[in-house]
């Protein structure tokens, strides 16, 4: 599936990225997150691993938003990078696990298309 992702995240997964960790973290600590997802390199990780990581359940196919990047990875359109924190990255996230910011959805579409799909992420 690497034909079917983007280079870079989309402007708007940061904003959304965001939005998510301040349900989890003060809004200050959010944005110093996301300013770190924003300078990272783009890395590679299995589908599989991430979920693992996440401790997250595996969506099913008939997902609405699922079904919506599995169309997409088939008809060609390139998805977004997703965005991932470690656990312990911020001293009120501790020692958890990993924390899919943005593009579960998308993890989720690749582990349906392969468990050991390489999925592009940001990772702070």
């Amino acid at each position: 599936m690497p034909e079917n992702w983007k280079s870079e995240p989309d402007e708007h997964d940061f904003p959304a990225a965001q939005d998510y960790l301040s349900l989890l973290i003060p809004e200050p600590a959010a944005a110093e997150l996301v300013a770190l997802l924003r300078a990272a390199d783009l890395v590679h990780r299995k589908a599989k691993d991430i979920l693992r990581a996440s401790g997250l359940p595996l969506l099913d196919e008939t997902d609405a938003h699922v079904r919506k990047d599995l169309h997409k990875a088939a008809h060609g359109t390139a998805l977004s990078p997703v965005l991932l924190v470690r656990g312990g990255s911020h001293p009120i996230l501790g020692t958890g696990a990993l924390v899919i910011a943005d593009g579960y959805h998308r993890v989720c579409a690749s582990y349906h298309l392969g468990d050991d799909t390489d999925v592009p992420c940001r990772l702070a």
